[in-house]
């Protein structure tokens, strides 16, 4: 399960803000709220791609998070406690409507990550013989540390729109791997967006007026809810616990790392076509953990499987979290402390060149299945300069080896090149690529 559930930096409890609201109320049923989220740019001449090292960091949880900037938010953006992703297939056969509706989204995106509506009008300021352009369930709510990002998926790169000769060569389709057991319904997608706040109606209104100003020119391919995030992305977080206990994340890319980002995160000239120079890579898996054989097992064989202690979150060679682990000790019987299948080991960017990913991934539990067990695991978000370097190897390496994979599997799969972000006055998702 690409660097977690422990995350050795390849693959980190979420704080809501204010007291108990109805906002709160609706976010402390996750489980009823999940059960339901398995239904079916470009580079402006001039622009600096180096990155910030507090970019698109909101203040407090209530707060806007800039939607302008060279990269796009809800990559770096400390990751927010909610998420609403969506996939779009492209329905629509004309290049002019595609490029129309990504204006509008742009737009529209603009301003709800700002705590506006959707449209200029609102839920209850245009005509009343009118629909309505905003649906209006988040009248009254901040912002909330709202972000909007958006992926194109190979798939869009085919003979509809004449975009095949501008398909990076780092969106290669992803290799099949040991073990997965892919949903084609729940897999890929011409578009993404993948919607972030501290309130989840935030979340989910920004994904349906998107579908809804896309009404007929896309259509929902699939769409994920998901809780307690997995992973932290800035220092000033805590490391969160996925739904196996253990902590997420530990050594994940941080939006402080100014030079590792840099090198593993965003795309720079040279790497491909120049419409993605700023940009970052996206893939997403849904993994089902076996929950109920999970708690059957014993602590001792819990540890030994992430090579973690599950309290502290230390390696088992270490006291702390953060200490580095100790690949070559070993322990009384002459084994090592670590065993060479812990998912620890496997996931460490040691064992794969210093390959790193930023992962901002999520839990979900998506009520139960017929025979009465949690549908239930990690929608795991991953960005990287280039998946062919970064995910694919240490991917191959963990469904081979990785002793955690008796309690895991992959039923989704997503890969999208997330181009850089916009600039303020007639820009929008995508320009470059299609101009």
């Amino acid at each position: 399960m690409t660097g977690g559930t422990a995350g050795e930096g390849t693959a980190g409890e979420g704080t809501g803000g204010g007291g108990i609201s109805r906002r709160r109320l609706f976010g402390l049923g996750a489980a009823g709220v999940a059960a339901v989220g398995a239904v079916g740019a470009g580079a402006v001449a001039g622009r600096s791609f180096a990155p910030e090292p507090v970019a698109h960091a909101a203040a407090a949880s209530a707060d806007p998070v800039p939607f302008y900037g060279p990269h796009q938010a809800g990559i770096t953006t400390p990751a927010q406690d909610r998420l609403h992703f969506v996939a779009f297939d492209v329905i629509t056969k004309k290049k002019a409507e595609l490029v129309e509706l990504l204006q509008e989204w742009t737009a529209a995106a603009a301003r709800m990550t700002q705590g506006k509506d959707a449209g200029t009008f609102g839920a209850v300021g245009g005509s009343p013989e009118a629909p309505p352009d905003d649906t209006g369930e988040a009248l009254g709510l901040p912002a909330s540390g709202l972000t909007l990002t958006i992926g194109f998926g190979p798939s869009l790169f085919d003979e509809r729109f004449g975009l095949a000769d501008r398909r990076p060569p780092a969106l290669a389709d992803l290799p099949a791997f040991p073990g997965e057991d892919l949903r084609p319904e729940l897999s890929g997608g011409d578009i993404c967006v993948q919607a972030c706040a501290h309130d989840p109606q935030v979340a989910v209104h920004a994904i349906r007026n998107l579908a809804r100003i896309g009404f007929g020119k896309v259509s929902v391919r699939y769409s994920q809810l998901g809780f307690g995030r997995t992973s932290s992305t800035s220092r000033s977080q805590a490391t969160p616990r996925n739904l196996m206990g253990f902590k997420d994340g530990t050594n994940n890319l941080k939006l402080e790392d100014t030079a590792m980002l840099r090198d593993h995160l965003w795309a720079a000239p040279g790497d491909g076509p120049a419409w993605m120079d700023g940009g970052s890579y996206l893939v997403t898996r849904k993994i089902r953990m076996h929950i109920e054989t999970w708690d059957r097992a014993p602590l001792s064989e819990q540890e030994a499987i992430f090579g973690r202690d599950k309290g502290e979150g230390a390696p088992l060679t270490g006291h702390k979290e953060f200490d580095a682990p100790d690949f070559a000790r070993k322990g009384p019987d002459g084994q090592p402390v670590i065993a060479g299948d812990a998912h620890v080991r496997l996931a460490h960017p040691d064992a794969h060149g210093g390959a790193r990913l930023l992962r901002r991934g999520y839990n979900f539990v998506d009520g139960s299945d017929g025979l009465g067990r949690l549908d239930a695991g990690l929608f795991f978000i991953a960005y990287q300069r280039d998946p062919r370097k970064q995910f694919v190897p240490i991917q191959r390496t963990l469904s081979a080896k990785d002793s955690l994979n008796e309690y895991i599997k992959h039923v989704s799969s997503g890969l999208f090149a997330c181009p850089p972000g916009v600039t303020d006055g007639g820009d929008y998702w995508g320009r470059t690529l299609f101009s």
